[in-house]
């Protein structure tokens, strides 16, 4: 209903929207470039034509040696390039069902998404940003750190007592850590 809501709205207005849904029966096949690579091609769905710093990215990687896909840094460059021709709405439902291994790279790639394009919405919206601190719950924590850990390339580095030491540092009071919610208003709009 959001996306149907928000696309009616979006008529006619220079104005994009993508959505992406974690499904948890397809953990496994939505890795970050899949997510990322499908807000990509939903935002430049509605271009009249493909601006050049995507196709261009896209012909080189897949004229590389062996046909490489992109990767998350391509695909945050490219998503950042729609940011500067549409406004833009992304829309992510059940991003709880996204694969334990995967969720540190999608919250890092959005948030990267929402700083380098936050200049560039701040300078065609002209209106304030506004901050809100949200505390997160220690589970929430324990399994971003869970995560973390599982893609940890150097597995030898660590046994199971140093993870659990660390795991136990985590104190059940995490009210000095919050994320930060941003949120950009031009009058009557939330962006």
């Amino acid at each position: 209903m959001v996306i149907d809501h928000l696309c009616s709205q979006a008529r006619g207005q220079n104005t994009t929207v993508a959505g992406f849904y974690f499904d948890f029966a397809s953990q496994n096949e939505q890795p970050p470039t899949r997510f990322l690579g499908s807000l990509l091609k939903q935002m430049v769905f509605g271009f009249d034509e493909i601006p050049e710093e995507i196709s261009g990215a896209y012909d080189d990687r897949r004229n590389a040696v062996g046909g490489q896909g992109l990767q998350i840094s391509d695909l945050l460059k490219m998503l950042q390039t729609t940011s500067a021709h549409n406004r833009a709405f992304i829309c992510i439902d059940a991003l709880d069902e996204c694969a334990t291994e995967h969720i540190a790279k999608v919250l890092d790639s959005l948030s990267q998404l929402l700083q380098k394009s936050l200049p560039q919405v701040r300078a065609r919206l002209g209106g304030p940003v506004t901050s809100i601190s949200i505390s997160p719950k220690r589970d929430d924590i324990i399994t971003y750190i869970h995560s973390r850990l599982a893609a940890d390339t150097t597995s030898d580095a660590m046994d199971s007592s140093l993870e659990a030491d660390i795991l136990e540092k985590i104190h059940s009071d995490i009210s000095e850590m919050y994320v930060e919610a941003t949120t950009l208003r031009n009058t009557s709009q939330v962006v």
